[in-house]
C-alpha cells in the first residue's frame, strides 16, 4: 500500500467498539468505483461500476458520499436482477484511500476536493508522487509549487482534504453503533475535525442530531464507549429525554416523581442520582422547576418559555387600546338575522354581541350547540362592514369542513402562516425558528382549536397585529392535540378570556344519534335506545350500537360493514368515505391487526404491484397510510393552488389573504416541505430501483420516502381513536 493515513488509533479504537453481531453469510470485496451510473440525490441509491483485481462488476445500495474514483470495501453478496442482471447488493461499506498512484489521481480529480479538478490532480500527483497525502494533511503550503495555485488556495484544498476524510472516518465510526452514513455530514458540520472525540467524551450529544436513532441505541453506544452507568452526562441526557417523551403524548411539564419513575426505568439508576442532576440541570438553566398543587413540575427551559409567550401575548392583544367596536351592533345583528332568515339563541346572541367589548373571544360547546352559525353571523357583520376576515383551522379536514360550513375560504394554520413553505430562494420555514409574518386581517376566527398544540398558537399570536380580532372556536371535550400543551383547555380555565359556553343542543343537530350520544357520553349516560322517549319519529339513522360477543364476528362485521355492506346508506366508498376506528394497536382489534385484515381484502395484490415488506408490514400502491410523526424537512409539491384559493368566481381576488399562497402564473406546481403527524394519504407508486415510496396527501400533496423512513407512516384502513382525534389532514 503506497498510502497510510495515521489512523491507526482510530481502527483499533472501532475494532473494540464493534458490537457483537449474529455470524452473516455475506462476501467482502475491495475495489475502485470506476463509474457512478445512477445515483439519487435524496436518498443517495447507488449504481456504480465497480472494479476489482478479479473482475468488473456492477454495486448496488445505499452509498451516500460515494462518487467516481473511490476506493471502496463493500459488505454484502451477490443478487440477481430481473432485468439488469447479475448485482452485488452492499449491505455496509467503508472507504478506503487510493492505493495507487492512477487511483489517488481519479480520486483527487472527482469532485470531493473543492479546487481540484482533473488538470490539477495530475499536476499533483507528478509533482510529490507517493508523499502527496502527507502534503495535503501536514505540508499544504508546498502546493502553492504548482503554478496556479495560490498560497491561500492551497490552505482551501488542504481543509476540503481533511473535511472530506473525517466525513468518512466520521462514517466508519457510526456504522460500527449501528448509525446510518447519512447523519455524518451533518455530524461534521456541527461538530467539526474532533466530531469523533466529542462523541467519544459524549455520545448523548448526538440525540439531536442523528435523524432516525432512537435514545436507548445512543445509550448502549456510550455503554460501549466506557461510560457508566451512573455518569452525569448519561442521567442528564435521560432526565431531557423522558421529558421530551412527555412531549409525545402532549405534555409540556411532568411531576417530578413521575419523571424519576420514568428515568430509573429508562437507566436504571437510583433515585438519588437523579434528584443530584435535576439540580444540576436547574442551575445550568436547562430545566425550569415550579411548584404548583402541592407538587413539583419539571419543564424543558423552552417549553416554560413558549407558555409564557402564549398568555403574555394574548393578554396584550385582548388588552390592545385599539379596540375594533361594530357601530350599532345589536342593529346591525338584526339586520343579518333577517338576510340569513336565522333566529339567534340568546347564548348565541351573547357570544356574537361580546366580541365587541373584546379582541379576543373563545367561543366553546359540543357538536350541535350552534357554533358554526354563530362563525357564520360573525363573518357576515365584518363582510358588510368591508373588513377582512380570515378563516382558519389546523387541519386540512378542518378547514375543508369550515369552508363548506360557511360558504367562505378556510385555511390550514400551517398554510396561512407558511410553516413549511419554501421561498423564492428555496429557504423554507421550520416549526423550530419560524418568526412568522404579520396576518393583514380585522378578524380571524380559528376553528378546532383543541387540535392546536402550544407552538403553533404562540406562532398565530406573534403573526397577529394588535387590534386585530381573534376568535377562538372549539371543544373543550375533544381530545388535546398532537403536540404539547392543551391550549383549548388551559386558556378557558384561566378565567381570563372573555368565553361563550354553549350547551343548548338545537333542534336539526338533536335529530343525530351521533349528536345526542356525544352529550349522553360527556354526562356520564349511556347510548340512547330505540324506545327511549327523547327520541323523535324523523331521527336520523346515523348511529348503530352492533353487539358481538366474540373477536372473530367483530373483524367479519368490521370487513362486512367495509366492503359494500353501507352502500345501501348512500354508496359509500371505502377509500373515500369510511374510516375504520379502534381504542389500541395492539390485541386482535388493534390497529395492527385490523390494518393487516383490511389491506388483504380492500387492496389484495392481485396485479403483482411493487411492494416493499417492513418487518411484518407490506406497502403497496393503492394502500391508504397516515403520516405518525411531524417531518418537517420532507419536500412535497402538489398543483398550484389546487383549492382555487384566492379566487372569486374564476378570477382572482388581488387583495386576498390567500395571494400569498398563489403560484406565479408560469408556475406549475407549488413545492414545500414538512408532513405533519396524523397527514392521511394514497400510496402511488412504488419504485424498486430508487428505493423509495411516493404518497398523494388528501391535501394533494405528493410526497417522496425514502425505504428507510418508511417508520415515519403506517396503515390506515383502521387507526385508534386518539389519533383520529389528533389527525393533521
Amino acid at each position: 500500500m503506497f498510502f497510510t493515513l495515521k489512523y491507526d488509533k482510530l481502527k483499533e479504537q472501532n475494532k473494540r467498539y464493534k458490537p457483537k453481531t449474529k455470524e452473516r453469510t455475506l462476501l467482502e470485496i475491495k475495489g475502485e468505483v470506476t463509474d457512478i451510473i445512477y445515483q439519487n440525490e435524496v436518498n443517495s441509491y447507488t449504481i456504480a461500476v465497480f472494479e476489482t483485481d478479479e473482475e468488473e462488476t456492477t454495486i448496488v445500495g445505499y452509498l451516500p458520499f460515494v462518487k467516481s474514483g473511490d476506493t471502496l470495501k463493500v459488505e454484502g453478496k451477490f443478487v440477481e436482477h430481473k432485468d439488469y442482471g447479475r448485482q452485488f447488493k452492499v449491505e455496509t461499506f467503508e472507504k478506503l484511500m487510493p492505493e495507487t498512484l492512477g487511483a489517488l489521481e481519479k480520486y483527487l480529480a472527482n469532485g470531493s476536493i473543492k479546487g481540484i479538478g482533473e488538470a490539477t490532480a495530475k499536476k499533483i500527483i507528478k509533482t510529490f508522487g507517493e508523499d502527496t497525502i502527507n502534503v495535503f494533511k501536514f505540508e499544504p503550503e508546498k502546493l502553492a509549487q504548482i503554478k496556479g495555485i495560490s498560497k491561500s488556495k492551497a490552505i482551501e484544498m488542504s481543509e476540503s482534504f481533511i473535511e472530506n476524510w473525517e466525513v468518512w472516518q466520521i462514517v466508519g465510526f457510526l456504522e460500527r453503533f449501528g448509525i446510518g452514513a447519512e447523519n455524518a455530514k451533518k455530524i461534521y458540520d456541527l461538530l467539526g475535525i474532533n466530531a469523533i472525540e466529542q462523541i467519544e467524551s459524549n455520545p448523548y450529544i448526538l440525540i439531536d442530531m442523528a435523524r432516525g436513532v432512537d435514545f436507548k441505541q445512543i445509550d448502549q453506544m456510550a455503554l460501549k464507549l466506557g461510560i457508566s452507568y451512573d455518569n452525569q452526562k448519561r442521567v442528564e441526557s435521560g432526565i431531557k429525554y423522558g421529558l421530551i417523551k412527555a412531549t409525545y403524548n402532549g405534555h409540556s411539564c411532568v411531576i417530578k416523581q413521575n419523571l424519576i419513575d420514568y428515568v430509573i426505568s429508562l437507566l436504571d439508576v437510583t433515585t438519588e442520582a437523579i434528584e443530584d442532576n435535576i439540580i444540576n440541570l436547574k442551575a445550568k438553566g436547562e430545566i425550569i422547576v415550579e411548584t404548583r398543587d402541592e407538587a413539583e413540575w419539571i419543564y424543558l427551559e423552552n417549553f416554560y418559555n413558549v407558555e409564557k409567550e402564549i398568555a403574555t401575548r394574548i393578554i396584550r392583544l385582548d388588552k390592545s387600546k385599539n379596540l375594533k367596536k361594530i357601530e350599532h351592533i345589536e342593529n346591525a345583528l338584526k339586520g343579518v338575522e333577517k338576510k340569513s332568515n336565522i333566529e339567534l339563541s340568546e347564548k348565541q346572541r351573547e357570544a356574537v354581541l361580546s366580541i365587541n367589548d373584546s379582541n379576543v373571544t373563545i367561543i366553546t360547546g359540543g357538536p350541535g350547540t350552534g357554533k358554526t352559525t354563530i362563525i357564520k353571523t360573525i363573518i357576515d357583520l365584518f363582510e358588510e362592514r368591508k373588513k377582512k376576515v380570515i378563516l382558519t383551522a389546523p387541519t386540512g379536514r378542518a378547514a375543508k369542513k369550515m369552508t363548506e360550513a360557511t360558504g367562505k375560504e378556510a385555511s390550514t394554520l400551517h398554510r396561512l402562516l407558511g410553516i413549511g413553505k419554501l421561498d423564492d430562494e428555496g429557504i423554507y420555514s421550520r416549526h423550530s425558528d419560524y418568526k412568522g409574518e404579520p396576518i393583514d386581517a380585522d378578524l380571524i376566527v380559528v376553528d378546532e382549536l383543541s387540535m392546536v398544540d402550544m407552538f403553533l398558537m404562540n406562532y398565530l399570536l406573534n403573526c397577529i397585529y394588535q387590534g386585530t380580532k381573534l376568535i377562538l372556536v372549539g371543544d373543550v371535550d375533544q381530545l388535546a392535540s398532537v403536540g404539547p400543551g392543551s391550549v383549548l383547555k388551559d386558556l378557558i380555565n384561566s378565567d381570563t378570556i372573555n368565553t361563550v359556553k354553549l350547551d343548548k343542543i338545537f333542534r336539526q343537530a338533536a335529530k343525530s344519534k351521533i349528536v345526542l350520544n356525544a352529550h349522553r357520553v360527556n354526562s356520564g349516560l349511556g347510548f340512547i335506545k330505540n324506545d327511549d322517549e327523547e327520541i323523535e319519529e324523523d331521527t336520523k339513522q346515523d348511529f348503530f350500537f352492533i353487539r358481538q360477543n366474540s373477536t372473530e364476528k367483530m373483524l367479519q362485521e368490521v370487513i362486512s360493514l367495509s366492503t359494500g355492506r353501507l352502500e345501501k346508506f348512500g354508496n359509500y366508498d371505502f377509500f373515500k368515505n369510511i374510516q375504520v376506528l379502534t381504542p389500541t394497536k395492539k390485541g386482535p382489534l388493534g390497529t395492527r391487526e385490523l390494518n393487516k385484515a383490511l389491506q388483504a381484502v380492500l387492496n389484495p395484490n392481485v396485479d403483482e404491484l411493487p411492494e416493499r415488506k417492513m418487518g411484518d408490514v407490506v406497502y403497496r400502491v393503492g394502500d391508504r397510510v397516515m403520516q405518525i410523526k411531524n417531518n418537517y424537512d420532507i419536500t412535497w409539491e402538489r398543483e398550484a393552488n389546487p383549492f382555487g384559493l384566492g379566487k372569486i368566481d374564476g378570477k382572482s381576488e388581488e387583495n386576498s389573504w390567500t395571494s400569498m399562497y398563489l403560484a406565479k402564473p408560469k408556475d406549475k406546481k407549488e413545492i414545500g416541505t414538512g408532513v405533519f403527524n396524523g397527514e392521511m394519504g394514497t400510496i402511488i407508486e412504488i419504485d424498486e430501483r430508487e428505493k423509495v415510496v411516493k404518497i398523494q396527501f388528501d391535501d394533494e400533496k405528493i410526497a417522496w420516502y425514502e425505504y428507510a423512513d418508511l417508520d415515519q407512516i403506517e396503515h390506515s384502513y383502521a387507526i385508534t381513536i386518539h389519533k383520529a382525534q389528533r389527525k393533521r389532514i
